[in-house]
């Protein structure tokens, strides 16, 4: 009897009856009975919070214990040195442990790997390594090693703060690398192992060697990339960002306001566009407002966006409406089908592929090209049925610059109820869309947000101007979804009849012009009917120039676009 209870009092013994207890204490069957199940019900609140700590304690000192037991195995050459395969640390952690396996094995086997071998043959003791790294209380080792036994620090947050002092240890002043240990496992244990690689950069800005942050930054901006668009037909376009902080603090400046939730105090909508919507549309509001300055800036009709556009022939007539002279004489001979209307919808069939930028290739549905046509350059590249190009389009049913700033002292900023946009971030909107024919007049206008320009185009919105009210808003909207097709033929008959008039009132003009030229005495004037050789020449040679110069205005304004939405990610 004696002999027994010199046996139980022996460390490996104690041991084995304090592992033992543990696991009993806490062991439960599959329907929860057990000592924690059937002590549940009689805790009190505040016993429910402290056997929750002292569980977790238990926890905490049974991982450092596999540790250290992990550590000794290695130090006497229990597997192989290799790391990986039969017989190795990791091999053995996962027979021995099998808890691990569902994640944390490796953690454990490369700690216990790593501590066998910094210490020399010979100097290991029972409170683990006598000499090396891990012994040596003022290095990043022996900092981890001696928290990490008490179970204050878990394997993971060891082995990431010993990957993170190997990095940073260069960088830093040699009297400051004890400081950044502790303060990377101080942040770890409050925040996760996760969270103690973020304060990294803070770390090498307090404590690192002189100019060594400076550096660090011109590193960081030749790793700084926008992808090129990975762009699929019909679907999302993608691009791989990576920012310094600075271009991130900057742009986050930019589209932080603009991506915040918007609900409509006035007519009471919901903003119910997720986080990762809210940043697109902001981001895009952003480079279309840039856009825009520069091109209002460039020319007088400038438009934030110019694009080509491919289209086929009959696609074409369903995207772009008669010309101005057809409508006002009826003489254009179009019927819905040849147009490629869907009566049904008041929208258009057919699509439209991007050409000759990054995003070439991406296919536009009938209503994105709709709402394009409000604001951007679409210059129509149109294809005969064989894929030859029948004629090269150019833009010229946009705003002028004196209209924009009519429009902006008119309506003052976006005129979508309850939006408070400035005028700066908006777009003039055609009330009747272009594409069915709508003139560019201040009567039939409207500035929009980029948020609210793509709702009104989705929703089918239509909108009268008028004399300014007593609030001093000119332009009230219908927000009833289909007013717009509702309202249409009516808009339309008003446009057609005032077109035919203006048409019969230039008639009568050229036709009393043309009397008054009769009557004259004098001779007939030879060039009137008869221009020579040379001036037909001439005028050649200047639509070519003037067709060139267009072309390098265009390339001219994409340059500045690209370096201009450089300038706002810088």
């Amino acid at each position: 009897m004696v002999g027994m209870d010199n046996a139980s009092a022996t460390p490996v013994a104690q041991l084995r009856v304090a592992l033992e207890g543990a696991r009993d204490a806490l062991a439960s069957s599959a329907d929860g009975a057990g000592v924690v199940g059937d002590a549940l019900a009689r805790l009190s609140g505040g016993e429910l919070a402290e056997f929750m700590t002292l569980a977790d304690e238990v926890k905490a000192r049974a991982g450092a214990a596999q540790v250290r037991l992990t550590a000794e195995a290695a130090h006497r050459g229990e597997f192989t040195s290799a790391r990986r395969g039969q017989g190795s640390v990791h091999e053995w952690v996962r027979e021995h442990a099998p808890s691990l396996r569902q994640g944390g094995a490796g953690l454990v086997a490369q700690l216990g790997q790593d501590v066998a071998a910094s210490a020399p043959a010979g100097l290991w003791g029972c409170a683990g390594p006598q000499a090396g790294a891990y012994a040596d209380a003022a290095r990043p080792e022996g900092i981890v090693w001696a928290r990490l036994v008490t179970g204050e620090v878990a394997p993971a947050l060891a082995v990431t703060a010993l990957r993170e002092m190997s990095r940073l240890e260069e960088l830093l002043e040699p009297e400051a690398v004890p400081t950044v240990a502790k303060a990377i496992l101080d942040f770890g244990v409050q925040w996760g192992a996760r969270d103690a690689k973020k304060i990294r950069t803070r770390l090498i800005a307090q404590f690192g060697r002189q100019d060594e942050f400076d550096d660090l930054q011109d590193r960081l901006r030749s790793g700084a990339h926008l992808s090129s668009p990975t762009v699929a037909d019909g679907d999302l376009t993608t691009y791989d960002l990576a920012l310094t902080p600075q271009q991130s603090a900057a742009l986050e400046a930019a589209i932080g306001p603009l991506s915040r939730p918007a609900p409509n105090e006035v007519t009471g909508e919901r903003d119910l566009r997720p986080a990762g919507q809210r940043r697109a549309e902001a981001l895009a509001a952003l480079c279309a407002r840039v856009a825009a300055q520069d091109a209002g800036d460039a020319s007088p009709g400038g438009a934030p966006t110019t694009m080509h556009v491919q289209v086929g022939l009959e696609d074409l007539l369903g995207f772009f409406p008669a010309t101005e002279s057809d409508t006002a004489t009826g003489t254009s001979g179009r019927t819905d089908a040849d147009a490629g209307t869907d009566t049904g919808a008041g929208g258009r069939t057919g699509c439209g592929r991007v050409m000759l930028t990054r995003a070439q290739a991406t296919i536009l549905a009938p209503t994105t090209v709709r709402q394009l046509a409000c604001d951007a350059d679409i210059i129509p590249v149109v294809l005969g049925s064989h894929g030859e190009i029948l004629n090269l389009g150019r833009a010229v049913r946009l705003f002028t610059r004196a209209q924009r700033r009519a429009l902006w002292h008119r309506d003052g900023g976006c005129t979508y109820p309850g939006c408070d946009a400035p005028a700066a971030w908006t777009q003039a909107h055609h009330l009747v869309h272009w594409v069915d024919g709508g003139p560019s007049d201040l009567a039939y206008a409207a500035l929009l947000c980029q948020r609210h320009h793509t709702h009104v185009h989705d929703q089918r919105l239509t909108a009268t101007v008028h004399p300014p009210d007593e609030q001093g808003r000119s332009v009230t909207w219908d927000l009833t979804p289909g007013s717009y097709d509702r309202d249409l033929p009516g808009l339309l008959t008003a446009i057609h009849r005032a077109r035919a008039q203006k048409y019969a009132a230039a008639t009568a003009a050229q036709a009393r012009a043309a009397e008054r030229a009769h009557l004259d005495t004098g001779p007939p004037d030879p060039w009137l009917h008869e221009p020579s050789d040379d001036l037909i020449e001439h005028w050649v040679e200047q639509w070519m120039a003037d067709h060139d110069a267009a072309e390098r205005e265009a390339a001219l304004e994409q340059d500045e676009l690209d370096d201009a939405l450089s300038a706002v990610l810088a």
